[in-house]
């Protein structure tokens, strides 16, 4: 029953939700080296037990990047960015990296009209809530 009531509540969130937007933009460095080739995916973390990929992408060769997309929600969304990477790294699976974006960075409709500038980021050392991920990729 509990089950039905859940996909009934998203079903319908999807149905009466409004479209909202988001974009991150940035560059990535491993110590003083562009970091190309890294996995980035963009989210709209639910409440539910996954949440919507919105877009995803590898850096390029210069470490930069940019991401968007929207998705219906009748809340305001909540969006992140999570990055997957190898810097100084020899363990198994990749380090994952969190970035929450702003709320002021959403927008209705299908486009963002802000772009979230998370300027140039440094994968080296360790961040706070940093882990590791070895599902991503499938």
């Amino acid at each position: 029953m509990l089950l039905i009531l859940l996909f009934s509540f998203f079903s319908l969130s999807s149905a009466v939700g409004r479209t909202q937007s988001v974009g991150i933009k940035g560059k990535l460095m491993c110590d003083d080296k562009p970091a190309g080739k890294v996995k980035l995916k963009l989210y709209d973390v639910d409440f539910g037990p996954v949440d919507d990929l919105l877009d995803q992408i590898d850096s390029r060769d210069d470490g930069t990047f940019e991401l968007n997309g929207h998705t219906e929600e009748i809340s305001n969304i909540d969006p992140k960015l999570n990055i997957y990477h190898d810097c100084e790294d020899i363990l198994p699976c990749q380090r994952r990296i969190s970035i929450l974006i702003p709320t002021s960075y959403i927008s209705t409709g299908p486009n963002p009209r802000k772009i979230y500038d998370a300027g140039t980021i440094q994968l080296a050392g360790k961040w706070d809530g940093e882990t590791r991920d070895c599902l991503h990729r499938l």
